[in-house]
């Protein structure tokens, strides 16, 4: 074991996974396959732009994970023979992550990166045992077993996954779970640069606005559930603030108050002036329910 208590963090990402949802994301659901981007020529100039336009920020994701202690594993699975996947290697080399060659193996183009990653996962955790977080940069169903079986191995595990295209229940089933979009230094998704046909909804096409208050009413009950739970086991109304956040990401992984535009979860409590209390004098930031947001 890391007798000095210091946090160690493992990588694991579903290269493909991350790469095509993003594309997806902004293009439309199925698009990637669609554009044959795997097999495509890339000087097609359309083409180069859309796949220019959805790069995903790998350095974003390395640094998220950094924020939890120091990286002692990182590795990425994909065939990196492919042209899209090769023109992330020097990235991902330049931040030590290995690179792990899986080659398809059905005509579907699947590499069973899910498997091997698993294998692999597993395999470090009973190897290494001062490896205290595992984050899985993915969104695929395949994976709620693997963060299951390192919850029961005591890990701490973090889920990163593009929106729109993550399980839900693989959101439950880790400690902590982050879109894609809200790590810090990724940059919001931008306009659609291109006509979309009336068979591609792409996600920026949605009523973001709709979509925003429904987010906002998710973490407000949210927010009021754990301070009545809070206050019925501690049988006292004024809750620390990290407390209160602790308790929503373990009934909510998915919860982050930067994908409500908020920079800090002390600014998220603040918006939500009407229904708790803030007490900033305190050292713990106490919060609580006002009268009107309890029940009855």
């Amino acid at each position: 074991m890391n007798g000095t208590g210091e946090a160690r963090v493992a990588v694991y990402i579903d290269f493909d996974n991350i790469v095509i949802s993003r594309y997806d994301q902004l293009f439309g659901r199925g698009r990637f396959n669609r554009d044959k981007v795997r097999v495509a020529d890339n000087d097609e100039a359309d083409l180069a732009a859309r796949i220019e336009r959805a790069t995903v920020d790998l350095g974003a994701v390395l640094d998220f994970a950094s924020s939890f202690g120091t990286i002692a594993v990182s590795r990425a699975y994909a065939d990196w023979s492919v042209p899209i996947n090769a023109g992330y290697r020097r990235q991902l080399v330049e931040r030590a992550v290995d690179l792990v060659q899986l080659f398809p193996v059905v005509a579907s183009m699947k590499n069973g990166a899910d498997i091997r990653l698993s294998l692999d996962v597993v395999d470090d955790l009973f190897r290494l045992a001062d490896i205290t977080h595992v984050v899985v940069v993915a969104g695929d169903s395949d994976y709620i077993a693997l963060a299951q079986r390192c919850k029961a191995l005591g890990r701490y595990v973090v889920g990163i996954g593009v929106a729109g295209s993550t399980s839900k229940a693989l959101a439950a089933a880790c400690n902590e779970f982050a879109d894609y979009d809200a790590l810090p230094g990724v940059e919001s998704l931008p306009d659609p640069a291109e006509p979309v046909s009336e068979n591609t909804t792409p996600v920026v096409a949605v009523d973001s606005s709709k979509q925003r208050r429904q987010s906002e009413r998710t973490a407000r009950r949210l927010l009021t559930r754990a301070l009545e739970l809070g206050a019925a086991k501690n049988d006292e109304e004024w809750q620390a603030a990290g407390a209160v956040k602790n308790q929503m990401l373990r009934m909510d992984p998915t919860f982050q108050e930067r994908a409500l535009g908020f920079g800090s979860f002390s600014e998220f409590v603040k918006s939500e002036g009407s229904l708790v209390e803030l007490d900033e004098t305190h050292p713990s930031r106490r919060i609580r329910l006002r009268p009107q947001g309890r029940k009855a």
